[in-house]
């Protein structure tokens, strides 16, 4: 399924999404949630199965309370095994091996002067996203939420200094290798602008995998830091390298899905699209 079909379906998927956290109490069925998207059951299930690859069924038993608690016990268990959270072997079969840089100070302090960066829209399996990448690496990921403008204006506002230009069909190019990897997964280098900690947070998500989700808790443990909390939500909300730099995976101790600055339905939906990979 080519990214243009996967965006269509997902925009009926975070729909759905939408009504299940909204009506969760009320347990609603499948034909609740299929009329909350004015489809037929049999059309959901098609659709659903196509986007996630498995049944709507299925995919609702990845989103609940219990589900998230049952992945924090996992991680919690590996936490205590080892320091080291990245793992090798069949969880990481669907995954894409990212690396990563940081910038140095002193490209920080010039806010990018020199750097050539090309960027353009693109279709993903969860919606609209503006893509930035320089000769170094892929630079900037962010899903569009209301306006493209704002996506495109804040990655400008980010490397004030750099040399941007429009390149549409490229963009479109990476966006399906990243979201589109083979069985042996892709291979993508990103370029992290960034504090210290903010860096080191980043790239202890990066070497999680799709079976794993972590809490705030978790990952301040991961990185050294067992009472920095409240800093490691701040490095996640300032990720401007969506999905890749997998923030998504934080959740709260207690199983809520916690924050997400592209919307809690996008987050909900990567997770259990991950999910699904594995199986």
């Amino acid at each position: 399924m080519d990214n243009l079909e996967s965006h269509r379906h997902y925009q009926i998927v975070e729909k759905a999404i939408r009504f299940i956290n909204k009506n969760f109490n009320k347990q609603p069925t499948l034909l609740d949630i299929a009329a909350s998207v004015h489809m037929s059951e049999h059309h959901l299930q098609r659709v659903f199965s196509q986007w996630a690859g498995i049944s709507p069924k299925r995919f609702l038993q990845f989103i609940t309370k219990q589900a998230a608690l049952d992945a924090l016990q996992r991680t919690n268990s590996l936490l205590e095994a080892s320091h080291t959270i990245g793992l090798s072997g069949s969880g990481r079969l669907h995954d894409l091996l990212v690396t990563c840089e940081g910038m140095t100070p002193g490209e920080l302090k010039t806010g990018g002067e020199g750097v050539l960066i090309q960027y353009g829209i693109c279709l993903t399996p969860f919606g609209e996203a503006v893509l930035g990448w320089t000769l170094r690496g892929i630079c900037y990921l962010q899903f569009i939420k209301d306006r493209q403008k704002t996506v495109i204006d804040e990655l400008y506002r980010q490397w004030p200094n750099a040399s941007l230009t429009l390149n549409t069909a490229e963009a479109a190019k990476k966006a399906n290798n990243i979201f589109s990897p083979s069985l042996e997964g892709g291979k993508i280098h990103l370029l992290l602008k960034g504090t210290n900690f903010q860096i080191k947070v980043w790239e202890a998500l990066i070497n999680t995998h799709s079976s794993q989700q972590l809490s705030y808790s978790q990952v301040s443990q991961l990185i050294g830091s067992p009472k920095a909390s409240r800093a490691v939500g701040s490095a996640l909300a300032n990720n401007s390298i969506a999905y890749l730099i997998p923030c998504h995976r934080v959740i709260k101790h207690n199983g809520d899905m916690g924050n997400y600055r592209w919307g809690l339905e996008r987050k909900t939906a990567m997770l259990a699209w991950e999910q699904a990979l594995l199986e």
